[in-house]
């Protein structure tokens, strides 16, 4: 499945996305604004906010819903997929795949918030060397092999259920065993507490959990966000956020970065206005491109 292409794709739906979006909106420029489930949740859960600047001592659900409507307002969609990997293509542009679902956007917008701080032990060494984060990219090069799906959400159910076709075996590891009645016929589930390591030499050839050891070739894993890093491969990052400079460019030409991705504070009137910034400058570069 693929879109047409937009200008610019903005890789989180939190205040810092809401915000770029809106602001890419008003320069003229196409957008496609991707998050979970449930846009903007540490914004939702604050019982108060009193440090938004003309609006105090408001809920952080009803200032989300004012971001969120703002947004309605100007029929700026959100697409409810979690982007898993973004590349550069061909065209000049990007790729940005979601499961099954690809799209093209002549620049992006990193706006995932904080994300993960701690990766399990041996996950960095052995990426694209076994250890994966979308099955419909990599799940065709374990055809025939072991791998297990670590799974914090439920879009690891679906990627499993489509690796179940291609693999030998898949081992679905998730500590909520609700998502387990999602799986195809011959799956093996298995609640874990911990997942302890990614085990290997050149390559990934276990996985240990609650110190039991699978021997398997692939291992996918599934959070809500990804470092970085992961999500755009030679992304620069300090201390898993995204090094950007005063316009909030990166170190990859037409990505941008705002919010709490590129670091403290990790405070709303922050990531509203680096998400303005990226936008304003993610529309300068797109209009530098000739033609």
């Amino acid at each position: 499945m693929g879109n047409d292409i937009c200008d610019i794709a903005i890789v989180g739906c939190g205040p810092a996305g809401l915000s770029a979006a809106v602001n890419a909106s008003i320069r003229r420029k196409s957008v496609n604004l991707f998050g979970g489930e449930l846009c903007a949740p540490k914004l939702q859960k604050s019982a108060v906010v009193n440090n938004y600047l003309g609006s105090p001592e408001v809920s952080g659900e009803i200032l989300r819903e004012k971001f969120l409507e703002h947004a309605r307002s100007m029929n700026i969609p959100v697409t409810r997929l979690i982007i898993n990997s973004v590349t550069q293509n061909s065209k000049g542009g990007f790729t940005l795949q979601a499961a099954d679902a690809s799209y093209d956007a002549r620049a992006v917008i990193i706006a995932t918030g904080v994300t993960v701080d701690k990766l399990i032990e041996g996950e960095r060494d052995f990426i694209g060397k076994g250890v994966g984060y979308c099955a419909t990219c990599d799940g065709p090069l374990f055809e025939g092999k072991d791998v297990a799906v670590v799974a914090y959400t439920a879009e690891g159910v679906e990627d499993a259920n489509f690796l179940k076709d291609i693999c030998r075996k898949v081992y679905f590891v998730s500590s909520d065993n609700k998502l387990f009645s999602g799986l195809k016929s011959g799956i093996e589930a298995i609640e874990a507490k911990s997942v302890q390591a990614v085990t290997g030499g050149g390559s990934v050839d276990g996985l240990r959990i609650d110190g039991r050891d699978l021997a398997v070739q692939g291992v996918f894993i599934y959070r809500e966000t990804y470092l970085p890093d992961t999500l755009l491969p030679g992304l620069a990052v300090r201390e898993n956020h995204v090094q950007v400079d005063r316009e909030l460019k990166t170190n990859i030409e037409g990505v941008f970065a705002a919010g709490d991705c590129t670091g403290k504070p990790y405070q709303l009137a922050k990531a509203v206005g680096e998400g303005q910034v990226a936008a304003l400058n993610a529309v300068n570069y797109l209009d530098s491109i000739p033609g």
